[in-house]
């Protein structure tokens, strides 16, 4: 088997413990192997790099274990070309692993060029990835306690949630703190409504007599403390994703202007999949790598179903989100998209489609460095208008009617 990399090395990545196995061709033709292992403290790390150094390795390659990998790679990054190799390309034959066997499994993988790396994001990607996740995790902690506060609000017989669509909103937290405080009655905390929920004070009223007793009030302030602290937390977030987002501020406009997408959506697609799409070979590849592509599964000449493949977890989640934001537009070519497909596959696979069909289009705006242009809630009939006329009239004749169609005349220009 051919050689390809003469000088190369893998290490075996624990929380502790870091196993490196090297391979390096001497002048000569001779083959030198060494195992050795090393701690994972920054110190021991660059012991670990010296020791590389002076064997002239340049090629690492590890697995992707957790994030054990990354003081590893932080260390190693500007000194050897690093590959982060998937696990599930590095399965070895049961009964024969040990961490020593491991590292030098994936030496000898490596030198062979039997693998492939994982894409890993620049340093200014990488720090901006780990900002816009974080908030995400502060968010979906709000969200949490939003539901708590919901779920306590009905075990006191409060029914806010049924009438308000927002129960922290302006209106809610006015009514929530008249609760607290325990000496409004159930009018004139409807009178604390604000613009249209004005309008509904009869039903608030109703919804707002309960059973609320003094642990109530007691876990309600405790949820809005910290309700309040988390909005500053992402408050504060926001400020430093903005920051960080200023050499990418040109991607984040341009995802900006596809329906169903805002500000904080486009900056946590952009610290995944970056700037540069080159670094995909085609968009069916940015699918793929994201999660959103079509399963492929065929056998004897049969097409089979199958799953979607795994892929980025957090632009998955994202597109997702925006997909189901962007169904929800109106006269738009991504709701049309969104229709066409749920009146035949279901909503859940319709919402699959248009985070596929976000991705494809956010892929060509980046390499185009243009924004998006709407194409139209109509884009599919006019696509195709005779199939389109045909469908309607065999709707119409199965309805009982006798149907005759004539192509209206073009209307000349003045």
């Amino acid at each position: 088997m051919d050689i390809v990399f003469h000088r190369c090395a893998g290490i075996d990545v624990h929380k502790k413990t870091v196993v490196v196995a090297i391979i390096a061709t001497r002048d000569d033709g001779s083959v030198h192997q060494e195992t050795r292992t090393f701690g994972t403290m920054t110190a021991d790390l660059l012991d670990l790099s010296d020791w590389l150094t002076l064997h002239n390795i340049t090629h690492v390659a590890m697995e992707s274990t957790g994030d054990y990998w990354k003081p590893v790679f932080n260390i190693l990054e500007g000194n050897f070309e690093v590959w982060l190799i998937n696990a599930q390309h590095l399965s070895k034959v049961p009964g024969h692993k040990t961490d020593v066997g491991d590292a030098e499994w994936i030496a000898d993988l490596l030198r062979h060029g039997l693998v492939r790396p994982s894409f890993i994001p620049p340093v200014a990607q990488r720090d901006l990835r780990e900002l816009t996740r974080y908030r995400s995790t502060f968010v979906r902690e709000r969200a949490t306690l939003v539901n708590r506060v919901q779920k306590l609000l009905e075990s006191a017989n409060i029914k806010l949630s049924s009438v308000a669509t927002d129960v922290l909103g302006v209106s809610g937290r006015a009514i929530l703190e008249a609760l607290i405080v325990g000496q409004a009655t159930p009018e004139q905390m409807a009178e604390l409504a604000k613009g249209r929920l004005r309008n509904k004070r009869e039903q608030l009223t109703k919804a707002l007599e309960g059973r609320v007793k003094p642990h109530h009030r007691f876990v309600l302030t405790e949820l809005l403390c910290q309700i309040d602290a988390l909005d500053e937390t992402i408050d504060r977030f926001d400020e430093q994703v903005k920051a960080y987002c200023l050499p990418f501020e040109e991607a984040v406009a341009l995802w900006d202007t596809i329906p169903g997408i805002a500000r904080r959506a486009a900056e946590i697609i952009v610290s995944e999949i970056g700037t540069d799409m080159t670094r995909f070979a085609s968009a069916d590849h940015l699918s793929s790598w994201a999660g959103v592509a079509p399963g492929n599964n065929q056998s004897g000449g049969k097409r089979r179903r199958a799953k979607t493949p795994k892929g980025n977890q957090t632009l998955n989640e994202i597109l997702t989100e925006v997909a189901l934001a962007a169904s929800h537009t109106k006269n738009t070519y991504l709701s049309a998209l969104y229709h066409r497909v749920a009146a035949r596959r279901g909503h859940k696979r319709a919402i699959r489609a248009v985070a596929h069909a976000i991705l494809i289009i956010g892929y060509h705006l980046m390499l185009r460095k243009e924004p998006y242009r709407e194409l139209g809630a109509d884009y599919f009939d006019k696509r195709r208008p005779q199939a389109t006329a045909n469908r309607l009239v065999k709707r119409l004749q199965r309805l009982g009617y006798d149907v005759t169609i004539q192509k209206q005349p073009e209307t000349l220009a003045a």
